[in-house]
């Protein structure tokens, strides 16, 4: 397995298991060197926290990387999570050519909504450059929520296996190249994802726990970022990073105490043991 250096560019919270601080243990574990970019410092995640401090590190971004191209310092590839504005996506872009080594892979999380309705700090302005980000990508994992705002398709709850192909294809259409889409389930009780690839569908089907938990969007990006570089195929990273978040969800499901995300350190052996690294 060659060593490759990955760029994670999202916010950090203190505390709270989401964005880098699962981004940067997860993706190192799978043997990389990942180095980050925070654009924004919280003191908690948003999520059943009220009160948690905030420092946009917006004006931040472009100084950083102006110094890594003064120290020649270059990426195999680059992984965005949570962006916190028009202008952090028009800095990450530049960041992608600045900063990259020949043939640099970009994996875009678009990390601006779910449930049919966008996160409340987002509008459709935001969106429009969500697509200039996603449509400039090798690789985006949106969730169907997602998937749908970045091409105007209509939302639907209950869906079957000729909408989310339609869906697949409007972006497709729009300038997607490689899919990975979440949460797809056409049964009640059940879920996967989706790998569209070259007009290609593969569909993987996982295991659906009952509860919910915040940071899972983060642990299933990070380990399929990790898996990917590792040489797996993207149907296999997918697969790799869908068992893993279920993995970390169940060692979590008998402590009703942690709320604020899940163990996926103790879920580390268990996707190691999946890579199955030489």
């Amino acid at each position: 397995m060659s060593y490759k250096r990955v760029l994670t560019i999202q916010d950090i919270s203190c505390f709270g298991q989401c964005s880098l601080t699962v981004a940067l243990p997860i993706i190192s574990a799978c043997g990389h060197e990942t180095a980050i970019l925070p654009s924004a410092v919280l003191s908690t995640h948003t999520a059943g926290f009220s009160g948690f401090t905030f420092r946009d590190l917006t004006d931040d971004m472009p100084s950083i990387s102006a110094h890594w191209v003064k120290e020649k310092v270059t990426f195999d590839a680059f992984y965005t999570g949570y962006l916190g504005s028009k202008k952090q996506i028009d800095y990450v872009l530049d960041i992608f050519n600045k900063n990259a080594r020949e043939n640099a892979i970009k994996i875009v999380d678009p990390a601006m909504a779910d449930g049919g309705k966008l996160y409340p700090a987002f509008d459709m302005d935001y969106v429009n450059e969500m697509k200039r980000l996603c449509f400039s990508a090798d690789i985006i994992l949106p969730n169907i929520t997602e998937a749908a705002f970045l091409v105007g398709y209509e939302y639907k709850e209950i869906y079957d296996e000729q909408y989310i192909k339609g869906l697949l294809g409007a972006l497709e259409n729009a300038g997607a190249k490689t899919v990975i889409l979440t949460g797809v389930g056409y049964k009640e009780g059940e879920t996967g994802v989706v790998v569209y690839k070259d007009g290609e569908y593969s569909y993987y089907n996982h295991e659906k726990l009952p509860r919910s938990c915040h940071g899972t969007g983060d642990v299933y990006a990070s380990a399929f970022v990790g898996a990917l570089l590792c040489g797996k195929k993207e149907y296999d990273a997918a697969k790799i990073a869908a068992d893993y978040t279920v993995l970390s969800m169940k060692k979590t499901a008998d402590d009703e105490t942690h709320t604020y995300g899940v163990k996926f350190e103790k879920a580390i052996p268990g996707l190691i043991k999946m890579l199955d690294l030489k």
